[in-house]
């Protein structure tokens, strides 16, 4: 699929405020464009989240690893509360897109569990399948935020903030229940 692209002056490329046509705030930009296909995307993909995660915390051996994911659950369910505060907050509604990125990696948390069931490195499984998760959206939320501050959507700006920190603090809670337990019990086995 080809991208059309159109020459812009250096200003207006620094500063999509000033753009001429009157493009103010940035919203008839090419990025504004790719921020709601994005914005779309992780939206899909925390709704996938909320279908996948009881399914790791029924899967889990260690308590509190299970409470680590029952607690995400709920804080993507406010993720997805918050993405569409930001599409409110520009006057927009986000389209329909499937996160094929997100689709896959909840594939391979459940291939672990299927491989794994009975073995004392499930959990330690399970962890790297949501760490790769969290970095995923580590990853769009900082891209996200990052656009929005640029486009001036300093609304859209602070909320992806929110969701970003939430997400960088389960991936360090992950991180630790795998160096403090997970991964010393499956390396006994």
């Amino acid at each position: 699929m080809a991208v059309r692209r159109t020459k812009r002056s250096t200003a207006a490329s620094r500063n999509p405020k000033q753009e001429e046509g009157g493009e103010e705030n940035g919203m008839n930009t090419e990025l504004h464009q790719l921020f709601l296909d994005e914005l779309a995307d992780i939206y899909n993909a925390e709704q996938q989240l909320t279908k996948a995660l009881p399914k790791l915390a029924k899967a889990c051996q260690n308590p509190e690893l299970r409470e680590a994911f029952e607690t995400h659950l709920e804080e993507t369910q406010n993720h997805i509360s918050r993405l569409d505060q930001v599409a409110k907050s520009l006057g927009e509604s986000l389209k329909r897109k499937k996160c094929a990125a997100m689709e896959g990696l909840i594939e391979e948390g459940e291939e672990i569990i299927d491989e794994m069931e009975d073995s004392a490195a499930l959990d330690a499984g399970l962890i790297l399948a949501a760490q790769k998760v969290e970095h995923y959206e580590i990853a769009s939320y900082g891209g996200l935020r990052a656009w929005a501050e640029l486009m001036g959507h300093d609304e859209a700006a602070e909320l992806l903030q929110e969701t970003l920190d939430e997400e960088k603090e389960t991936d360090e809670k992950l991180n630790q229940l795998a160096e403090t337990a997970a991964n010393q019990e499956a390396r006994q086995e």
